[in-house]
């Protein structure tokens, strides 16, 4: 019985300390890493969390541009860094899924960091330049048969989600052309405009305004159901291609070892954040739906985020792709 008491009072110990610490926490400024460059939609949907959520947590929230080697370099500095709630990480497929099967990481993308929410989900889609004949995308296919590594298509560095829509389209369709890759979305956008490469799997927000000013074709869309800012897209289901879904989204982590109470105090301020009309409509206009809410759990990041890696690390090496 002693024993037991014991147990119970240090039980009661921990658990008030944890809720001290959260009481206390935060008292200075919180960095969120964003592991690509300024100006893109990871930096976007991090600057539009991290404005709300300081509101909430009452301290600076500043975000810092992390970038190199498929997000690994922001990566490794979250890895680094004191596990006390004061650094944070925006990180997203291609930071956090495609860089461990193609990259030697010290660490471990699941069991190495805390998970605190998914944030938003956003649409790619397959684009093509004007100069391409095919007007939709079963013309595309059967062009792409009859003109084997003819056409070439832009990625975004060696793993990147850019690369592996084209690979994941090339396995489901027979089709094989040929890969140029970029450093960013911005200049492989801008040579899809001017013909220089003839295919883009590109980030919805980020080419809408190419699209609507008629300088893009967009073939398909890879999510379950149309997107409401291009509803005449149709899905890859509707199209002719079933199977290949492919969303992009975007989740927060902390350091292995954040104190639990710290973690909950995070997740409440995003839960609160992303239930923001405000917000919706700032993610909503960069083309970015709010994440489900069984996902915004640490729990539930962490279940999509075993499962993302479950389903594209074999595809990822079965595909060869190498640091380039």
């Amino acid at each position: 019985m002693k024993m037991l008491a014991a147990v119970v009072v240090l039980a009661g110990v921990i658990l008030g300390v944890g809720g001290s610490i959260a009481q206390v926490y935060p008292t200075r400024p919180i960095t969120v890493i964003v592991p690509v460059a300024a100006g893109g939609i990871t930096d976007t949907v991090a600057r539009i969390l991290s404005d709300r959520i300081r509101s909430t947590l009452g301290q600076p929230v500043i975000v810092e541009n992390v970038t190199g080697a498929g997000g690994t370099i922001g990566l490794a500095r979250l890895h680094r860094s004191t596990p006390d709630g004061y650094t944070l990480m925006v990180g997203q497929w291609t930071s956090n899924v495609g860089s461990g099967a193609i990259y030697p990481l010290p660490f471990d993308l699941l069991n190495d960091f805390e998970p605190i929410s998914m944030l938003s989900i956003g649409p790619l889609w397959i684009m093509g330049s004007n100069n391409l004949p095919a007007m939709n995308l079963r013309e595309l296919i059967a062009w792409l048969k009859a003109n084997p590594d003819r056409a070439t298509a832009g990625t975004i560095g060696a793993g990147s989600a850019a690369h592996l829509c084209f690979v994941y389209f090339q396995n489901m369709t027979g089709t094989s052309f040929k890969f140029v890759p970029y450093r960013g979305a911005a200049p492989a956008l801008q040579d899809l405009v001017g013909g220089h490469i003839d295919l883009l799997c590109a980030e919805g927000g980020q080419s809408l305004s190419q699209y609507r000013a008629g300088t893009l074709k967009a073939f398909a869309i890879l999510t379950p159901k149309r997107w409401s800012a291009a509803p005449d897209v149709p899905t890859m289901e509707e199209a002719g291609v079933s199977g290949l879904q492919f969303p992009f989204w975007h989740a927060l982590w902390a350091p292995k070892g954040t104190p639990r109470a710290i973690i909950a105090r995070l997740n409440a301020a995003v839960v609160e954040a992303l239930s923001d009309p405000t917000v919706q409509q700032r993610y909503t206009d960069v083309g970015h739906e709010i994440a489900p809410r069984e996902q915004q759990t640490p729990e539930g990041l962490l279940a999509y985020h075993r499962a993302e890696i479950e389903k594209w690390w074999p595809i990822i090496k079965a595909a060869n792709i190498k640091v380039q």
